[in-house]
């Protein structure tokens, strides 16, 4: 299963509209997406889920994909990030 690590750096961390939008991203892919932030790991497709992480501003999350379009999935959340969400 392909992973990746991310520094979210949003001023907001991944809450509000940066978690809509990191859904949102994910829901676009067929893949079984997992984020992972300390010891939480939750369903990447899921707003509430993604909330829950409390992933701060500076905070390292995980993402981890399996299915056929894994790869492309983690390569649109990881841009999505490192774009801060459409921020810069």
């Amino acid at each position: 299963m392909p992973e990746i690590t991310v520094i979210v750096k949003h001023e907001v961390g991944l809450h509000a509209r940066p978690a809509s939008m990191f859904v949102q991203t994910a829901a676009k892919f067929s893949s079984d997406i997992d984020v992972t932030h300390g010891e939480t790991t939750v369903n990447a497709k899921s707003i509430l889920g993604v909330l829950t992480l409390g992933a701060h501003k500076d905070t390292e999350i995980h993402i981890k994909a399996e299915g056929e379009d894994a790869e492309d999935a983690l390569q649109a959340l990881e841009q999505l990030v490192l774009d801060n969400f459409g921020e810069n």
